[in-house]
Parts: structure tokens; sequence; C-alpha cells
């Protein structure tokens, strides 16, 4: 049995959370034993100033041990895991504090604030000898591993283009609103951007150089509004855009759209269609099961037996981070064409 301590219970948190409760009701060998989270209120169903009442917030604390400190936590439970839902300025060195405990971590994206912040991680996970896994969700997602089997496998030829988006309203309710503050989210380019930046990377391979251009919005330096261009040996045509400061109800969105020569792939309003070059169009068999549940699942299983957590090695995510920064150090230059190392 595995047992797991989960530390951040904000959205993301009860995401992670109802996929464990999944787990052990499926009679997988898991439980999480302890939650932990600095703003205490939430274990009296509080998420929101006001006591504004929150979808999927209904969350019976009773079975589990309850910390506001993790190094507390992690003293007084006998963890194997350690599931890291927190602001993006605190996943190294709570990443690290676990990881030089023993205690496997999965730790949500982005993998750190900087690269620098990130090779701590790495090194500390190759010191303790435990796992660490940052949650780059897309690698899980149905739709987008089915774009990974169809570059990879070849089946439709080289890739033509491929263009990349995500965008939504501004997020509301996060404790001291720290998901709007780039300080302690990254803003833009490490909140939501880093997903297609990860995913060009898994996809496609480090680019030869990058341009990027992006606006400020929310915050100074919040990159709230972000186009870039990845540049490749074989002149592929490759995209991706974010943009979270949209109007209205216009909620969450995320698509893709890879042209290869013998046939095109669309993602677009959670629905996938094929488009062979010879052939009608269709809408693949993919598995129901959510991305959060699969990695959850995915790095349970490696720790469970060992092995690698090869879909999502922390020395690749680092790599996505640095494909972040360059993408920084061209918005700050208004587009200039940065080459990566």
């Amino acid at each position: 049995m595995l047992n797991v301590g989960l530390v951040g219970i904000g959205y993301m948190g009860r995401m992670h959370l109802r996929n464990y409760m999944r787990l052990t009701q499926e009679g997988y060998p898991v439980r999480v034993t302890a939650i932990c989270d600095k703003d205490v209120k939430k274990f009296q169903g509080v998420f929101a100033e006001g006591d504004v009442k929150l979808p999927g917030t209904d969350i019976d604390f009773r079975p589990y041990q309850l910390y506001s400190d993790m190094e507390e936590m992690l003293d007084k439970e006998r963890l194997d895991v350690i599931d890291l839902t927190l602001p993006t300025f605190l996943h190294a060195p709570l990443t690290v504090a676990a990881l030089g405990k023993g205690v496997h971590v999965l730790c949500e994206k982005p993998m750190a604030q900087d690269a620098e912040e990130a090779r701590t991680m790495v090194e500390a996970a190759k010191q303790s000898g435990a796992k660490l896994m940052i949650a780059q969700v897309l690698r899980f997602w149905p739709e987008y591993e089915y774009l990974k089997e169809t570059v990879d496998s070849g089946r439709y030829g080289r890739v033509i283009s491929a263009s990349f988006f995500r965008g939504g309203t501004p997020t509301k309710h996060t404790y001291e609103n720290w998901m709007l503050r780039s300080a302690t989210s990254g803003g833009g380019l490490l909140d939501m951007h880093i997903h297609d930046i990860d995913m060009v990377y898994w996809l496609f391979g480090k680019p030869d150089a990058v341009s990027t251009l992006s606006i400020d919005v929310l915050d100074e330096c919040s990159f709230d509004a972000m186009s870039t261009n990845y540049f490749y040996s074989d002149s592929k045509v490759v995209n991706s855009q974010v943009d979270r400061v949209m109007c209205g109800e216009f909620g969450f969105q995320m698509s893709y759209r890879v042209n290869f020569e013998r046939g095109t792939l669309v993602y677009e309003k959670r629905e996938l269609r094929d488009y062979p070059h010879n052939g009608k169009a269709f809408v693949p068999e993919l598995s129901k099961d959510s991305g959060y549940y699969r990695e959850i699942k995915y790095f349970l299983e490696a720790v469970r037996s060992g092995s690698p957590v090869e879909r999502a090695l922390p020395e690749h995510t680092l790599d996505s981070l640095l494909l972040a920064e360059a993408q920084r150090h061209s918005a700050l230059q208004r587009g200039a064409v940065v080459t990566i190392a």
C-alpha cells in the first residue's frame, strides 16, 4: 500500500484528490493519508474569499490527517509519495525537502520558476534515489498521446505545420491571488504556455531557435498573451499561442492543428478529428480516463515497480523550462530570434 501526502488543496489539489479516491475505490493499493495546506480555512470548506461556494469543494476531511506545515507532516507521517499542487515559487524548495526525506515526489507543472531551481530538483532526486516526476499532464492526455503516436510512427509522413493554443479568462479564487502575480506563478508563460512548450519539445525535440511576442495585462512581466514561432532544420512551421485574459464567458479552451504530408489532426472543443489524405474523416476511439488520472497512476506504477518515469523524466521537463526561458528572452526583446543551445 502506497501512502500519499497531498500538499495543497486548491483547485488542482482537489482534482488530484478525486483521482486518488477513484484509484482507491478501484482497489489500487494507494491511499491519501494526510493533506497539508497553509490556508487552514480550506479544511472548513472555505475555498474562496467571502465564503463563495465553489464546485468540487464538498470534501469530507475526516479520513485524513491535516497539517499546515509540510515538514511537520513529513516528520509525523509514514509517507511513500508527496504530491505537490502548490504555487510555482514553492515547487523547488518543497520538492527538495521531500526528496531529502527519501519520499517520492509528483510535482505540478511548471517544474520551477527558473532552470537554476529546476536543476536543484534534479540533483536532489539523484542524490536521494527517490523518484521525481513533473505533472506535465498533456503527455498523458489521450488526444495528445494520439498526436504523439502519429508523429512518432510516421503513418502520415513528416509534419508540415503545427499550431497549438490554450486560453481562458483570468483565474479567480486562488490563495492571496497567487495565480495572477508573476512573482508567485510565473505569469502566463509558466502558468499556461508551459503546457504547449512542453508539448512542442515532446513531439519535435529542441528547436534551433525561437521568436516570441507577448503583452502584459495583469502584472509586470506577466506575459498574459504570447505567440511563439519555433525554428526547425526541416523547415516545418510550428507555432504556439496562449491568452489567459479572454473576456466574458469564454471559460477555457485548448486546441491543436497538426498537418502532415498525408493527413491532418485537429483537436478543438474537446473533440479530436483525424483527416486522412485519402479517406473520410473520423473521430478516433480514445481512453475515457482523464489525463490527471492517467499521469497519477503512471507515477504510482513507476514507484511500485521501481521503473524510471520515462514519459516525463525530470531532465526532459528541465529542457522544456529552458525552452520557456529562451521564449522569455525573446519576448523581452520584442520577438528577437533566440538560438537554443
